[in-house]
């Protein structure tokens, strides 16, 4: 087993995946920047090592301060969490040449799936339905638009080298997609360096569905369950909840299968998810990207499994055998606690004056009282977490959670969660990617 573990990440991911090191006996390093000097994280790693200032590019997307600490400080191993250097195949390739554990997916896999028209090709090519749309980077508006007229209207407009929900844009017909084209181009080139475009077909309504992945040490790939997704404000994740209740037994074991041929495409080792968008009408599903890391989301398939990700993601990244139970029981729902206003979802950091969390919850928080959440980050407060027998009960006691969580200092989105779990459409699980907006009086 590992014996030592660098955690190259920040906050709750960072803090959950030394929970869970610990457990091992795993000697633990943490990097922080100097923003996040008092988090619970840093406190509770058995080293911590100052990596720079604020800013993510001097600090935690800093790959060479963080090999230069993995190597002065003796670390076996590197976990990247997710975000930052996560999905770097270039970092995952110099940690793996210095002789340390790479923790996710080795480099060829992470800069496959990385480029979204390389996946997507990728995807067709191994019998993983995609939805229709370019199979190579578009030359320019011009080209953009002879291709939204093969696809037809509307055009989801995407970054090639995004992720996440980052870099996207719909457009419903030709001056819709001048524009989009140009702010999706231009948000591409900015933050990953890359202006490549591709369209696909937009489905108005449709459910964000995902698997759950483990490349395991002796080659296979498995697939463990489905997230539901749906719950989103502008293409970001707010509510996920397993099983999906859009999903029946036919409908799981074609896009279980289509998760495995996916990782078997490109040899994948370790923990991953596969991204997929679900027409309820047709029950067509629609490759959408895979995920090259551990999930913020992965605590409800561990839930229904009974399982520990993280600990399976280190056996397997140190060679062990791992059982992974195929049966699932009950029913989890996880909602992200953000230091955002209720309505509009705009950012509000602040001092945290009051944190008192909820009983008869899981809460993963990278805060506690006293701490200050600062604008340099994602503004995720914590993941509030609950299982029950079936979904009822898991509703019943997600609203007993969110009733029971009193935060104080920065704006937070608990509010909104209370006006959720008493909608009518969300409480039926009928609903789409369309449900927060026109929760906000949009169509």
């Amino acid at each position: 087993m590992i014996e030592s573990l660098l955690v190259a990440n920040r906050g709750e991911i960072a803090r959950r995946i030394i929970r869970t090191a610990n457990r091992l006996g795993i000697r633990t390093i943490a990097v922080y920047s100097d923003a996040d000097a008092d988090l619970p994280f840093v406190r509770e790693a058995a080293e911590a090592v100052r990596i720079g200032p604020a800013d993510p590019a001097q600090s935690y997307r800093n790959a060479d301060v963080i090999l230069a600490v993995a190597k002065e400080r003796n670390a076996q191993a590197v976990h990247p969490g997710y975000g930052f250097l996560s999905e770097n195949a270039g970092f995952a390739r110099t940690v793996e040449s210095n002789g340390l554990v790479w923790v996710g997916p080795g480099a060829d896999a992470i800069a496959a799936m990385g480029d979204k028209i390389n996946a997507r090709n990728l995807m067709a090519a191994a019998g993983v339905p995609v939805a229709p749309g370019t199979p190579e980077p578009v030359a320019g508006v011009d080209a953009a638009l002879e291709a939204a007229a093969a696809i037809g209207y509307p055009v989801m407009v995407k970054a090639a080298a995004g992720g996440g929900g980052m870099g996207m844009g719909v457009a419903a017909d030709e001056a819709a997609l001048r524009t989009e084209f140009g702010k999706v181009q231009a948000f591409a080139e900015r933050m990953f360096g890359d202006a490549s475009v591709l369209l696909e077909r937009y489905f108005p309504r449709v459910r964000h569905v995902e698997v759950q992945i483990l490349g395991l040490a002796d080659g296979r790939v498995v697939a463990l369950s489905e997230r539901e997704c749906s719950v989103q404000r502008r293409n970001q994740k707010l509510v996920e909840e397993a099983p999906s209740p859009a999903v029946g037994p036919e409908l799981r074991a074609r896009i279980l299968a289509a998760a495995v041929k996916a990782g078997e495409a490109v040899g994948y080792r370790n923990a991953g998810t596969v991204e997929c968008l679900l027409d309820p009408a047709t029950e067509e599903f629609f490759f959408l990207e895979m995920n090259t890391r551990l999930q913020v989301e992965h605590p409800i398939t561990e839930l229904i499994h009974g399982i520990d990700l993280v600990e399976l993601q280190l056996r397997i990244a140190a060679g062990e055998d791992v059982t992974v139970p195929a049966e699932t029981t009950g029913h989890a729902v996880e909602l992200r606690i953000n230091a955002e206003d209720p309505k509009r979802f705009l950012p509000g950091p602040g001092r945290i004056t009051t944190w008192q969390e909820p009983a008869g919850a899981r809460v993963d928080s990278g805060y506690t009282e006293g701490n200050t959440v600062t604008p340099f980050y994602d503004s995720l407060l914590a993941k509030l977490i609950v299982f029950g027998a079936d979904r009822a009960d898991a509703l019943a006691k997600a609203e007993a959670a969110v009733a029971g969580f009193a935060i104080a200092g920065p704006k937070n989105n608990l509010p909104f969660f209370a006006e959720l779990l008493e909608n009518d459409e969300f409480r039926s699980g009928d609903y789409d990617t369309g449900i927060v907006a026109r929760m906000r009086g949009g169509k």
